[in-house]
């Protein structure tokens, strides 16, 4: 009996993707998340420790993966963070204040980043960011995402448990079978 594992389906580049850590890393951590989703906020910390426990030897990829079924702040949340170029900030500040995703705190949160709160604003109500949010969310269906948070290790998905001694523990697995 064979199983199938999911791989991704568009691989990770720099002029596609956010990415933090080298990008010739050996080992890609790659997460679809959504900003509202409790789990992913959980996540979150989790995920800093891994990339500060592997430093160079780890490069972090965000896909969004907004479930707005259940999410309503999501979406919205997810084209925040593509604002005027401060991905990673406005990224750790939507999951360090989760209960406040409304049109409203998102532009209260581009404010204390320092961000042009009035173009913001406009680029919010226009949707600017809407395809990058919508092109991840179609990778990450057409890669066998079924919810959040959804992690893939170099390309293949990791089900199971993503507290730090399973995360950590798969990532040193595949970086030992490098």
């Amino acid at each position: 009996m064979s199983t199938h594992v999911p791989h991704l389906v568009l691989p990770v580049t720099p002029e596609r993707d956010h990415i933090r850590g080298p990008v010739t890393a050996p080992i890609t951590l790659l997460e679809y998340g959504d900003y509202e989703c409790p789990y992913c906020g959980a996540a979150h910390p989790i995920v800093h420790e891994v990339r500060r426990r592997m430093g160079k030897r780890l490069s972090f990829v965000y896909r969004h993966f907004p479930l707005t079924n259940v999410h309503p702040h999501a979406e919205p949340a997810a084209e925040a963070a593509g604002a005027q170029g401060r991905f990673w900030e406005m990224h750790d500040r939507l999951f360090e204040h989760q209960d406040a995703l409304s049109d409203e705190a998102l532009i209260a949160h581009a404010d204390a980043l320092g961000l042009d709160v009035e173009r913001f604003a406009r680029e919010l109500a226009d949707g600017a960011h809407a395809p990058k949010v919508r092109h991840d969310f179609v990778s990450g269906v057409r890669s066998g995402v079924k919810g959040t948070p959804c992690f893939y290790i170099n390309g293949v998905r990791r089900d199971g448990q993503y507290d730090l001694a399973a995360l950590l523990g798969a990532v040193e697995a595949v970086l030992r079978a490098a």
